[in-house]
């Protein structure tokens, strides 16, 4: 397409009439915040899942397979690892493994489990298809389109790359074969002058999701879904109603001409994170990422208002320790309504990290401060110990239930060496202790009685060579 087109994009649409535009007529505070349990379900289910699989993206890229731990621990911050990078190795076993390299040394080398081997092979046999790639395209093409310059610096994707399904390797494996899409500007300049820039602007992309269903018959008007107990009142309401009322400017329109602080300028904003969102595999991304955009947008202000000002259609969520930007139509119930290959190996590596090994090996390891020895417990026991535990059950149970009943109906016990030799234990005494008489006497108790005890039991509790007085019952107090 010619560079007039951009040229002419890039001007200012002619300002409409002041009498189209509206001003602001709801109170710019946030509103009250409503937790939304299946959307910060849906947040947390992936703690810890980003950090995984950069860690597994590392180990991967060494030609043994394998790292020492200390590398790990220097690169923890651009894995983005909360805690220990030892610690978080051992919190999954089923992904990772800890080895002696020759049985010697004092440094556990990290390596991949089988199973997270056969993940990652599925996975890079994903990126290499030819409809994925063309997706994540289209999509890459789409978030140029919406910026005003049609052109973003190589960091702004970097840090959208994970939400946008891109692999790793997108430089070489994604944009070089879309020539036609978009290209690398100052490819061997510095990290920070890399820019990605729209080749050719592509009509039929330029057209938002809400255009869309508006072609399909349906109100472009944008789906409202509040949270489970939040109020709203009138005041509210009536400006949600006039809000929606107001004209749809398409996202991928230079609104220059609004007014900042119009309600015609606020609901293009939301129209530019509501496509930004759809864009997005998960529907979902960190809210820095958001604001990161916008400020290369020019954006970032309204941004931020427009996601606390509009409640039925962002969600905030804070369970992984930092804010998610949800788009609530994109769920249903805390599940993606969308179903997507990525998304699908995402559920299946989450699936992995949450399975418990039944046989992993304990390593002894020195760290942590004060040079202490930790050692890692097996998930399982072995097959002697489990049997050697069930012969005590055993015995256990025949003791017991070791007691003979004769014709009368009273119990005989069988006799207590026996008992006590098979169940390790030293026998009782039968008889009691003279010492232990002695102190009874002295504090004023007599034979076989015990302080705190009715008459009933003082009296069945004697000795058998006690004797009642005369005329005393069990049970009753001689009178």
């Amino acid at each position: 397409m010619s560079p007039l087109y951009f040229l002419l994009r890039s001007l200012p649409t002619p300002r409409r009439p002041p009498s189209v535009l509206h001003r602001r007529t709801f109170f710019d505070a946030a509103v009250k915040c409503v937790r939304d349990r299946g959307l910060d379900h849906a947040v947390e289910r992936e703690k810890n899942l980003l950090p995984l699989l950069n860690t597994k993206n590392l180990i991967k890229s060494e030609p043994s397979k394998s790292l020492p731990i200390s590398i790990i621990a220097d690169n923890r911050a651009s894995l983005n690892i909360p805690t220990r990078p030892i610690d978080f190795i051992r919190k999954y076993p089923s992904v990772f493994r800890e080895f002696l390299p020759g049985g010697v040394g004092f440094q556990p080398h990290i390596k991949l489990t089988d199973e997270a081997l056969d993940l990652d092979s599925e996975e890079q046999l994903m990126y290499q298809s030819d409809s994925y790639k063309k997706d994540v395209a289209d999509r890459l093409l789409k978030l140029l389109m919406v910026c005003r310059a049609n052109k973003l610096p190589l960091s702004v994707v970097e840090n959208l790359k994970w939400d946008l399904g891109l692999p790793q390797d997108y430089e070489r494996s994604v944009i070089p074969e879309f020539p036609d899409y978009f290209r690398i500007a100052a490819a061997n300049g510095p990290a920070e002058t890399r820019v990605l820039e729209l080749v050719c602007w592509i009509g039929e992309m330029g057209t938002s999701v809400m255009e869309k269903k508006e072609k399909k018959g349906m109100p472009l008007a944008f789906p409202m879904h509040f949270s489970r107990g939040f109020e709203m009142d009138k005041k509210f309401k009536k400006w949600v109603d006039d809000w929606q009322k107001l004209p749809y400017v398409s996202p991928y329109e230079n609104a220059d001409y609004l007014s900042p602080k119009s309600d015609e300028s606020d609901k293009w904003t939301v129209a530019v994170l509501h496509e930004l969102l759809h864009i997005l595999v998960p529907k979902k991304t960190e809210k820095e990422n958001v604001l990161y955009l916008g400020e290369h947008l020019g954006l970032r202000s309204r941004f931020k208002r427009a996601l606390l000002s509009h409640p039925g259609i962002f969600y905030l969520s804070s369970k992984i320790g930092t804010y998610t930007v949800v788009l609530k139509e994109g769920y249903k119930r805390g599940l993606l309504i969308e179903n997507h290959p990525f998304m699908s190996m995402r559920s299946k590596y989450i699936h992995l990290m949450n399975t418990v090994k039944e046989d992993s090996k304990p390593i002894s390891v020195l760290g942590g401060s004060g040079d202490t020895q930790k050692t890692k417990q097996t998930a399982s026991e072995s097959k002697g110990e489990r049997e050697e535990k069930e012969e005590e059950n055993k015995r256990e149970l025949y003791d017991s239930s070791d007691a003979e009943v004769n014709e009368t109906g009273t119990r005989q016990g069988v006799a207590k060496d026996t008992v006590a030799a098979s169940r390790r234990l030293r026998p009782r005494k039968t008889d009691k202790d003279a010492k232990g008489r002695g102190r009874n006497l002295e504090r004023g108790w007599s034979a076989g009685e015990r302080p705190g005890l009715t008459p009933r039991e003082r009296v069945w509790s004697r000795t058998p060579g006690q004797e009642r007085s005369v005329g005393e019952r069990p049970g009753r107090t001689s009178r």
